[in-house]
């Protein structure tokens, strides 16, 4: 099926891949300003630790619940398989691994339950690699024949940022998985030891 806009209004049944509350809020806003209604899917198996991934779960559920929005969740806490995956390669894990195993499996759900869009609110977040996420996403739309619903709400992330503080949604502090989380504090952590030396020399 060839990739293709989808008219604003036009009738769909979209599974949204979902990373979490926060990042859906604009997302599904402007899919509803659209007269679009999405299905949320949940599978986030890299995702790390345990009590980060029920963090992000459970907040989405909340906020599915408050907005009235249909939501799927897809329970699986990969930490094996990710740690087994991520290793082949540590510095392209995400192209590698964790993005192809979430949105590959959205497409899989969709084909076997009867959806015909497909999108993701990856496709939100500014840290994200966005082209590449466009560009697999396009892959898979052929690969399953189903359409890819391709908006790039990066546009609106300052705004959905904003409402999800004034929400008081979780807002996590790392993309993911353990290796981002090690990149958000243990650089900072050796950044300022040097610093600390610098000024104590």
């Amino acid at each position: 099926m060839k990739n293709k806009e989808i008219e604003m209004g036009a009738k769909m049944k979209l599974l949204l891949h979902t990373c979490c509350a926060p990042c859906s809020v604009y997302c599904i806003d402007k899919l509803r300003e659209e007269g679009i209604e999405p299905t949320l899917f949940w599978y986030n198996p890299n995702i790390h630790p345990y009590m980060e991934y029920k963090a992000r779960r459970d907040c989405l559920k909340e906020y599915a619940k408050s907005i009235n929005v249909a939501a799927i969740f897809e329970d699986e806490y990969g930490l094996d398989e990710f740690c087994k995956e991520a290793v082949k390669d540590l510095k392209a894990r995400c192209t590698n691994y964790c993005y192809p195993v979430r949105l590959k499996r959205t497409f899989e759900y969709a084909k076997a339950n009867g959806y015909d869009t497909v999108s993701t609110t990856l496709l939100y977040s500014i840290y994200q690699n966005h082209e590449f996420i466009k560009t697999y996403m396009q892959k898979l739309s052929k690969e399953y024949n189903i359409d890819f619903l391709y908006r790039d709400f990066r546009e609106g992330f300052w705004e959905g940022k904003k409402k999800a503080k004034e929400l008081s949604l979780y807002l996590q502090k790392y993309c993911g998985c353990i290796f981002s989380e090690k990149d958000r504090y243990y650089e900072r952590i050796l950044k300022d030891k040097e610093e600390y030396s610098k000024l104590n020399a």
